[in-house]
């Protein structure tokens, strides 16, 4: 729950869809530079920006325990994980704790700078699409609400390095919010489309598609019920978003805004190299 103010919400929603026209409108060249810049600016001017702010220990924990859910069956001592889009880092500094070698992969430190690391973490920051490791040497890439935060012209150029990166038969687990329920930046309080730092958002369908064009051999939907793991087709998906997406917003709205549509529209995809 978003505790700050009114006056809090807007100041935040008008700074934000400032930076986020910047790199809207950006050529690929000024956003070798920009991500990070437009980061780094967002959390100085927002010093109450929630992902700068202190989570409640509680608050944390179930969080950064359902992350370890998700990545129980794909880590073990020998593997060797990326995370892009690492946030505070404590998703990584987790899995570092069973596997074999650990990147954080950010455009900006200015969350993740009071990381303490051990020896198999090494934070990297990137120009926002480049995966800056060795290829071939990656068993399980990892990113949770990343992909809306990409240009449209970038998410592409980074999939194809994230595949780039991976072994052969290693994994992509990307976790990004659905456009049919959106949108699901700070612009949600304001207009019907994302016009925050979500600079485009997807569907499964669509996400599916681009995983596809970037060279990944098959893509399957994954679902988490308590203590049981479903590893889905995404032929049920691509029937029922087709039918929401001829809906109007309105009407999305309401069939979508609950927590039973949110598991079961969230984006969460398992991409095979």
């Amino acid at each position: 729950m978003d505790t700050r103010t009114s006056e809090q919400i807007l100041e935040h929603y008008t700074v934000e869809r400032e930076i986020a026209d910047r790199l809207r409108h950006s050529s690929a060249v000024e956003r070798q530079t920009l991500y990070t810049a437009a980061y780094d600016e967002l959390f100085t001017r927002l010093p109450h920006h929630p992902l700068i702010q202190p989570q409640s220990p509680i608050a944390h924990q179930r969080q950064l325990k359902k992350h370890v859910c998700n990545l129980a069956g794909f880590i073990d001592k020998d593997t060797v994980f990326v995370e892009v889009g690492p946030g505070d880092c404590s998703v990584s500094l987790e899995v570092a704790n069973v596997a074999k070698q650990v990147f954080a992969i950010d455009v900006s430190n200015e969350v993740t700078k009071n990381a303490d690391a051990p020896a198999n973490f090494q934070l990297i920051i990137s120009n926002g699409s480049d995966i800056p490791v060795p290829p071939a040497t990656i068993d399980v890439v990892y990113s949770d609400q990343l992909m809306e935060h990409l240009h449209p012209d970038d998410a592409l150029e980074q999939l194809k390095n994230i595949y780039t990166a991976l072994k052969r038969g290693g994994t992509y687990f990307c976790i990004t919010p659905n456009r049919l329920s959106g949108p699901h930046d700070v612009s949600r309080d304001f207009d019907d489309e994302a016009t925050g730092l979500h600079l485009r958002e997807y569907t499964a369908t669509e996400l599916s598609g681009i995983l596809r064009d970037a060279g990944f051999s098959k893509t399957r939907i994954f679902l988490r019920v308590g203590s049981l793991v479903l590893k889905l087709p995404l032929v049920p998906y691509r029937i029922a978003e087709a039918i929401l997406a001829t809906l109007p917003h309105r009407v999305r709205k309401l069939l979508t805004h609950n927590r039973a549509a949110s598991f079961l529209l969230g984006v969460k995809l398992i991409a095979t190299k």
